[in-house]
């Protein structure tokens, strides 16, 4: 990785993209830009950066069919930018796999301040952690922070967004523990995040899909009326 983090952003107004790629620049990244989705691939396959910004309004396909297609295709982290600020974007953006979204306008700042979080979250900056990295192993499933690798009973990989990743890590780390909302969107989200319930809903119902055998009636993770939610089985850790 890069000493400076490689943040790739498109969005085809041409003010929005200077201004941001100096900005960024200037707080210590290094900045790509693209238009549209047609140039953001010829980026992706020129350099590899650690994450996209990636505006909703876009010319051709639009920011959640490439959000959809980044999801099949890489796990890289994705931050839409939308115009409409709306509860419904947002979720249709989780939904998609996207780990964050700023709305238009924005302060740079802000953004900065979320693109800071989601690189902590995904190992591609440093900072202090509240925990080492270590191997969580719950119902035949093997956890490891550090690669940040999800392996199934059957020892097959299993995809994971990084906001799914961090979840199921809070989760692990304090098994049979019911953990509100608020307490999983600080964990996941961090801080700069806005508050909205449903994201945490709209992700566990995307890991679960992964991880449980019927996502309809989870074994595994247990939905708490009015509390939250709880990882069911016991978890044992290993510390490399």
């Amino acid at each position: 990785m890069s000493p400076r983090p490689h943040i790739l952003v498109v969005d085809d107004d041409l003010h929005i993209r200077t201004m941001l790629a100096r900005f960024l620049t200037d707080h210590g990244l290094s900045v790509t830009e693209a238009r549209d989705g047609q140039e953001m691939q010829a980026r992706m396959r020129a350099t590899r950066p650690d994450l996209i910004v990636l505006d909703v309004m876009l010319p051709g396909d639009d920011g959640f069919t490439l959000c959809a297609r980044l999801r099949a295709e890489t796990n890289l982290p994705v931050i839409l930018l939308t115009a409409r600020g709306g509860d419904t974007d947002r979720v249709v953006g989780l939904e998609l796999g996207a780990d964050d979204y700023v709305a238009k306008p924005f302060n740079p700042r802000e953004l900065l301040a979320r693109i800071r979080a989601v690189l902590r979250r995904t190992g591609q900056q440093g900072g202090d952690k509240a925990r080492s990295p270590g191997i969580y192993r719950f119902a035949g499933w093997v956890l490891d922070t550090g690669r940040r690798t999800l392996l199934s009973p059957e020892g097959a990989l299993t995809e994971l967004t990084s906001g799914e990743f961090d979840l199921l890590s809070a989760l692990v780390q304090h098994p049979q523990s019911v953990m509100s909302r608020d307490q999983l969107l600080d964990l996941v989200h961090g801080r700069t995040s806005i508050n909205i319930d449903r994201s945490i809903d709209v992700q566990m119902s995307r890991l679960r899909r992964k991880i449980e055998a019927n996502p309809n009636a989870p074994l595994l993770i247990k939905t708490v009326r009015n509390g939250g939610y709880f990882l069911s089985v016991p978890v044992t850790e290993d510390h490399p």
